[in-house]
């Protein structure tokens, strides 16, 4: 249940950053949740702006470090998450005209794409591999590119497999539709075609389609989200896109933005105003597309609060949808044939309400491979979660092994009186291993901590017996 906080402590709560919470009884720290430990905080005003709002996601391919990507009222920050307990903001790129609510941002090939509703702003190009070696940080990055083909724009969507951006929600190109262009030379972008169809697009997903109709096998296919209508586009041929088809539906407010799952079987929807036209709960509707020609409702989900739905993304069997007020829910999808939809987690960003307002969550990206998700917050900037209980693993038993001090600072010690400890193994947040060692005949040891960093650890013992291990 939602707890009510005076207005001195919601002061405290939005000055502070928070660092590696668990969720215990329904909260971590301040922050309702259900299944979902918070691992770090960065708030808006270390991230010196006013507001955040989209977020994306870049893992570099030399060395698996991750990094997020975060949206802000006055241009584009990069946070190294390769210790999620400990983010390291290295730094902004500027917007390039003026501030706005609006930035959205998207990676291909190692590079970001960033485009803005600020007037004037175009494209941004920033190669993602100079975050290798930041010194100084946090600094202040520069374009090493600018696409000036559009002036503002809402939003960008990148097919991963194709060397495309699609830029919608510009007004004065192809009627606010797909503007397109060519990123195979992504310092040296280039205008491809776009489609103008009928209506504004406000946001869309663009894949290379493998789905249930034999009829666009290996067709580039265009889901756009717009205001009042899906459409569905083939877009393989850029200068020339043709229609599919596309849906309505009823109780429209504001058709904003949606996701296919990954056999490219069903399409979830989320209408950005029908909570506060209609007053229902947080609804998402969902699209059965086995025949693209003849797109149907399957099946409409209400969620458990009032908040309007946002951005959201699907992983696996995971639905990870922004909730503004109720933070990021998860709902497990695996029974969507059957139209079984059910939230399985949550954290919540907003603790004040879960009203039908703009405040809180803004997005999310969940694609990371370690489990960390990112979260940006319009008024508290970046959070950075995790699936609780994701660092044990399953063959834990317990053996009357016990483990002192934790949390630990110096040294934890390990004992056991009735088996001896054969193998010590510590491993971090990524599934690294950062200590081994073999014994022989010892029911008591001590291990050194003074050359790691503070955190939550994996520790295990004789490849059987793990637990968390913190460090102060």
């Amino acid at each position: 249940m939602k707890h009510i906080y005076s207005f001195l402590l919601l002061i405290f709560i939005q000055a502070n950053s928070y660092s590696q919470t668990p969720c215990e009884n329904g909260f971590a720290g301040q922050y309702p949740c259900n299944d979902f430990d918070l691992m770090s905080q960065i708030d808006l005003n270390t991230l010196s702006a006013n507001s955040g709002n989209d977020s994306w996601g870049w893992t570099d391919p030399q060395d698996g470090k991750e990094y997020a990507i975060i949206g802000l009222s006055n241009g584009t920050a990069f946070i190294d998450i390769s210790n999620p307990t400990q983010p390291v903001y290295l730094g902004k790129l500027p917007t390039h005209t003026q501030s706005s609510s609006w930035r959205d941002i998207k990676v291909y090939n190692n590079y970001a794409f960033v485009v803005s509703e600020a007037q004037g702003h175009g494209m941004q190009v920033f190669d993602l591999t100079r975050l290798r070696n930041v010194s100084n940080a946090p600094t202040t990055f520069n374009n090493d590119a600018h696409y000036d083909g559009i002036g503002s724009a809402h939003n960008i969507v990148i097919n991963p497999e194709e060397p495309y951006a699609y830029i919608v929600g510009n007004r004065n190109s192809y009627s606010g539709g797909a503007h397109i262009v060519d990123i195979s030379d992504p310092l040296n972008p280039d205008l491809a075609g776009g489609y103008s169809g009928s209506s504004y697009t406000h946001d869309a997903q663009v894949v290379t389609y493998n789905g249930p109709d034999p009829d666009y096998a290996g067709r580039e296919i265009f889901l756009g989200s717009n205001e009042d209508e899906v459409v569905f586009v083939d877009v393989t041929d850029k200068s020339n896109p043709t229609l599919i088809s596309d849906i309505s539906y009823s109780n429209i407010g504001y058709t904003h933005q949606g996701w296919l799952t990954e056999d490219q079987r069903y399409f979830f929807l989320g209408d950005e105003l029908d909570e506060m036209d209609y007053g229902f709960n947080t609804k998402t509707l969902i699209f059965d597309l086995e025949d693209l020609d003849n797109p149907i409702i399957h099946q409409e989900y209400f969620g458990p609060t009032s908040a309007i739905d946002h951005n959201g993304y699907i992983k696996g069997d995971i639905f990870y949808l922004s909730n503004y007020t109720a933070g990021i829910r998860m709902l497990d999808i695996s029974g969507i044939g059957n139209e079984e939809v059910n939230e399985v987690g949550f954290f919540d960003t907003y603790p004040e309400n879960d009203n039908d307002s703009f405040d809180g969550m803004w997005s999310n990206y969940p694609y990371f491979e370690s489990g960390n998700i990112v979260i940006s917050d319009i008024d508290r900037g970046f959070f950075l979660i995790r699936k609780s209980g994701t660092l044990e693993t399953p063959e834990f038993k317990d053996q009357e092994f016990k483990i002192f001090p934790n949390p630990a600072s110096s040294y934890v010690q390990i004992q056991n009186t009735q088996q001896n400890i054969q193998k010590i193994e510590i491993f971090n947040l990524l599934g690294q291993k950062i200590f081994s060692k073999d014994y022989q005949d010892e029911k008591q040891i001590q291990i050194n901590l003074d050359n790691y960093e503070s955190g939550m650890y994996l520790l295990k013992i004789n490849n059987s017996f793990t637990r968390k291990l913190i460090i102060k």
